[in-house]
């Protein structure tokens, strides 16, 4: 007998005795031999892995607000802060000098609107609109957010009104008609007394690229990710810095400076109030929920593309999108949702606002926060805004006269769902 056969032999002695104590081991653990796992992906769109579920349950936020916190909310809050800088913001800081530069400016009655240029980082030197009402300063100031609606060919046109770019304007009126009542939400500050600054993030705008649409996100984020960082974490980081310039302007006052979004801008505005001091309120429409609300079939957060500008990678290891809204207490933030939002399961949204609502109590500070759910879907109309505005004003101790509630007068029967501070 040659070598190669005994050898084989015993080999085959060897599994003869190893495989069925393995089975016998695997069967007295309560396990079965099912076989292997096939297909991996969930049916029917192959989005999430089969074991899905298993990942979600061990989500527990380890840094995320519980009752435990109530009696020491300044201890979570700096924990949370600690955290969420180093998970959500670029590393290191940036002390580029802004360098702003006016382009043009255009006479609007009331305000002038005036095309800048300034460092926003010590890479990227960007175009803004800056909104100047007429008179003496200093003026209170809102830094404008907007949102993502997969439309890269206009960005900060979407809430400040442009002009000599006539596609530009075209697509500008289009987006305000489709969910502003046809107003600019940057203007219409501006007339109210507020210096306004509204910015591109990377890949809209004036900072888009030709070709570049939906299905280019996937790439995009994907080459940040191989930089060593994110396309969402230069978006919070660019935010920040956009808050810091405008409340460094000499016709601004710094002590009444607000953020204000809707639908992606939304989320960048909770995001720029927890994270800059700059930033003294936040009117956010559109954009809240729990993570594990938002993992439900047909949601936007689970296709990729578009939700790659607001991933943060490991975030949900530590806090949920409720736990970093919060790290903006005690400050004074509005929060509006649509009851008829089809991308936030209302359930998921009044489960973020009580989490937030119980932030706000332990400081102390119930009335600073005011949740509200609006009649309607994914907008940001006339009346929502007029009683945003009245909000704002409030804050910032601008107007004598009573302001209009929150969440509008509502007619009897309407479906809205509001959560009690």
């Amino acid at each position: 007998m040659s070598v190669v056969s005994l050898q084989r032999g015993r080999v085959l002695r060897t599994l003869g005795r190893v495989l069925p104590a393995l089975a016998l081991g695997l069967l007295l653990n309560g396990q079965a031999l099912a076989g292997f796992q096939s297909p991996g992906l969930l049916a029917p769109e192959s989005l999430l892995p089969v074991f899905h579920q298993q990942l979600r349950d061990k989500l527990d936020f380890s840094l995320g607000w519980t009752p435990a916190h109530h009696l020491q909310p300044q201890a979570w809050t700096q924990a949370g802060l600690r955290k969420a800088r180093e998970l959500i913001l670029l590393p290191g800081q940036d002390p580029t000098p802004f360098s702003a530069r006016l382009i043009e400016e255009l006479d609007r009655g009331s305000y002038l609107a005036r095309k800048l240029e300034f460092n926003v980082s010590a890479h990227s030197r960007v175009a803004a609109v800056l909104l100047r009402p007429k008179g003496r300063g200093p003026f209170p100031a809102v830094l404008v957010l907007h949102d993502h609606g997969a439309r890269f060919d206009i960005g900060k046109e979407k809430l400040a009104q442009p002009w000599g770019d006539a596609a530009r304007e075209r697509s500008a009126a289009q987006w305000s008609e489709r969910y502003f009542s046809g107003r600019f939400v940057g203007d219409e500050l501006a007339k109210r007394g507020y210096m306004v600054l509204a910015v591109d993030a990377l890949g809209w705008g004036e900072r888009s690229g030709v070709g570049f649409e939906r299905d280019s996100q996937q790439a995009l984020a994907a080459n940040f990710f191989n930089l060593g960082s994110s396309w969402a974490g230069l978006i919070a980081t660019e935010d920040a810095r956009a808050a810091e310039f405008l409340a460094g302007l000499p016709e601004v006052d710094g002590a009444q400076v607000a953020a204000l979004g809707f639908s992606m801008g939304a989320l960048r505005a909770w995001q720029v109030a927890a994270l800059s001091p700059h930033i003294k309120a936040a009117v956010a429409v559109n954009w809240m929920a729990t993570l594990q609300g938002l993992m439900v079939p047909g949601n936007n957060q689970l296709k990729g593309q578009s939700s790659f500008a607001m991933l943060h990678p490991h975030l949900a290891r530590y806090l949920d999108y409720p736990d970093v809204a919060a790290l903006a207490a005690p400050k004074p933030m509005l929060m509006y949702a649509g009851a008829e939002d089809a991308l936030f399961p209302l359930a998921s949204v009044s489960q973020a606002f009580a989490k937030m609502a119980q932030v706000w109590s332990a400081y102390g500070a119930a009335e600073q926060l005011q949740t509200c759910v609006w009649p309607g879907g994914h907008q940001f109309t006339t009346p929502q805004q007029e009683a945003a505005f009245d909000w704002l004003d409030a804050q910032f101790k601008r107007s004598a006269r009573e302001p209009l509630p929150v969440c509008g007068a509502q007619p009897p029967g309407a479906p809205v769902a509001m959560v009690e501070l």
